[in-house]
């Protein structure tokens, strides 16, 4: 009885939100009802301003949409890079073993082994196979290109600087997309034509991202640092959140254009110097309080993200055959993480599904090391076993007793002191030594930790990247740190290193779902994943 409520509730929810949207950065306000899908791309629907916000909430909607298909974050971002095991003791049963020579999901995808991952019978339900469809995007994309055709021609009540910060903020939307396409799947076809039916191949990643690039560079002074409503804030991109997407392309073609990295780098450090002179954004103190503030999302710190309340029903549509799929537990990375008391109830959560490995934890966070963040963010750090939480996803639970329920945090996509290190990699690439460590200390002193005093070129660096998998643990950048400073071919950084041949076959890409091809016959499948077999 309780399992048909369940599928019941599900069904009534995804009938009700297709024609409604969801709450995003606006507070206590929602965006108005907006017609149904088939009616956006019509004249009929671009009559006003309001029209415009409409259409921009269901944008935002559709995205976080296609990140919910699936345990995503954790999948694309953490997990694969090896030091994720499962707890023994825990009574998920995905992760626990059932016999000791069954590889667990989290040891599934540590070994890249992904083709298991997504079509192993005892892991459907994490729908990794939802992953590999780029279709998705694309709708999110051909939205976006729609919306700006129309802002060109002119809609009633939007003009100067409206119509300048919609350009901007659409933009910013379409070249997020390409870019988050990019690390998944590689080489894309890239359209920025609205109503676009012809066939295209797939375009080489890096060209992709020099055209979003170059769409996106004249947008960024057109866009304010600071939205007014500060309930918007992170929610809706700012001149920070274009910045933050900038430095990430730029930081990416580095490495896959070796022979202009240079010039690539000096992109990264300009527009790292330009958002911190801005002084819009700043780091909260490192306490649990503030934390639980940045966790929670609207911050100064954040400079994009995906602002939801899961706890209140806030989640958007899921297809039908989900009926029986805990959507909170599984698009939220962190919930295989904590146990009681920061889960409940305690007869069924007194246990992490999984754990970061001891050897991992005391390397980026050695013992005896001044770092607030240790002590703040992880709880039994060393237990090699169900007592490991990451408690830097644990604040803002609002349950207690036998209630069910799981934190009540944003997605974070770009914070403040991402883009400091990403600055201050840069720094350290171009030899710009002093400056880069003085970038480097500004996250450790927030952190509390010793800051640093050593030599430049190859320490520095190493400790730059270092530092980036301590602040940003659980953030979903590791493993696209790893790929972009090819240090996923180094068994130091990693416990499976990629050969240079299988990173050249692009390993570290995802397979793409062959219905890619069914309306467009140049689609070629990635390479890697259709010769190794499954």
């Amino acid at each position: 009885m309780e399992q048909k409520h369940h599928i019941q509730t599900y069904k009534l929810v995804r009938t009700l939100l297709i024609t409604a949207l969801l709450l995003t950065g606006t507070g206590c306000q929602k965006y108005l009802t907006i017609d149904p899908i088939d009616r956006l791309t019509g004249n009929n629907f671009y009559l006003s301003k309001a029209d415009v916000e409409s259409n921009l909430a269901f944008i935002y909607s559709r995205f976080f949409q296609k990140i919910q298909e699936s345990w995503v974050m954790g999948a694309i971002g953490e997990a694969r890079s090896g030091e994720i095991f499962p707890s023994p003791q825990s009574g998920d049963a995905r992760t626990r073993p059932i016999d000791p020579d069954e590889r667990q999901v989290v040891q599934v995808l540590g070994r890249n082994n992904l083709l298991d991952a997504i079509y192993n019978p005892r892991f459907l339900d994490y729908k990794f196979e939802n992953i590999t469809r780029w279709d998705g995007y694309y709708q999110v994309i051909q939205s976006v290109n729609i919306l700006l055709s129309k802002l060109e021609e002119g809609i009633p009540g939007v003009s100067g600087a409206d119509k300048d910060r919609y350009v901007a903020e659409a933009k910013f939307i379409r070249s997020f997309t390409y870019f988050w396409m990019v690390r998944l799947y590689g080489d894309v076809v890239y359209y920025t034509e609205p109503y676009f039916s012809s066939s295209l191949p797939r375009e080489d990643m890096v060209s992709v991202l020099n055209k979003c690039i170059a769409d996106l560079e004249p947008e960024k002074d057109k866009i304010v640092w600071t939205l007014t409503d500060p309930a918007q804030r992170g929610a809706r991109p700012a001149r920070g959140a274009i910045v933050a997407l900038l430095m990430h392309m730029n930081a990416w073609n580095a490495s896959f254009d070796r022979a202009n990295s240079q010039s690539y780098h000096n992109k990264v450090a300009a527009l790292g110097k330009e958002l911190i002179d801005s002084k819009a954004h700043r780091l909260y103190e490192m306490t649990e309080e503030s934390w639980a503030q940045v966790a929670k999302g609207r911050t100064e710190e954040s400079l994009f993200e995906f602002y939801r309340s899961v706890n209140y029903g806030d989640v958007t549509l899921f297809p039908e055959t989900w009926d029986n799929f805990d959507v909170r537990n599984h698009y939220q990375f962190w919930s295989h993480f904590l146990r009681w008391p920061y889960l409940f109830p305690r007869h069924d959560k007194s246990i992490s599904p999984c754990y970061f490995i001891s050897d991992y934890m005391n390397k980026i966070y050695p013992e005896g090391d001044a770092d607030r963040r240790r002590d703040l963010w992880i709880e039994d750090i060393t237990a090699d076993n169900g007592q490991f939480v990451l408690k830097k996803f644990a604040t803002n639970v609002y349950t207690s007793g036998n209630e069910q329920g799981y934190p009540d945090n944003s997605i974070i996509i770009f914070r403040y002191s991402d883009a400091i290190l990403l600055y201050a990699e840069s720094l350290a690439e171009l030899d710009r030594t002093t400056e880069a460590i003085t970038a480097l200390n500004m996250v450790r002193r927030r952190a509390h930790a010793t800051p640093y005093s050593g030599d430049g070129g190859g320490p520095l660096k190493n400790f730059i990247f270092s530092e980036r998998c301590r602040e940003l643990i659980g953030e979903a950048h590791r493993y696209f740190d790893l790929i972009r400073t090819r240090r996923i071919m180094n068994s130091e950084w990693t416990r499976t290193p990629m050969n240079i041949d299988q990173y050249n076959r692009r390993a570290w890409t995802w397979p793409l779902h062959e219905s890619a091809r069914i309306y467009n016959p140049q689609i070629v499948l990635n390479e890697y994943w259709t010769t190794i077999g499954r």
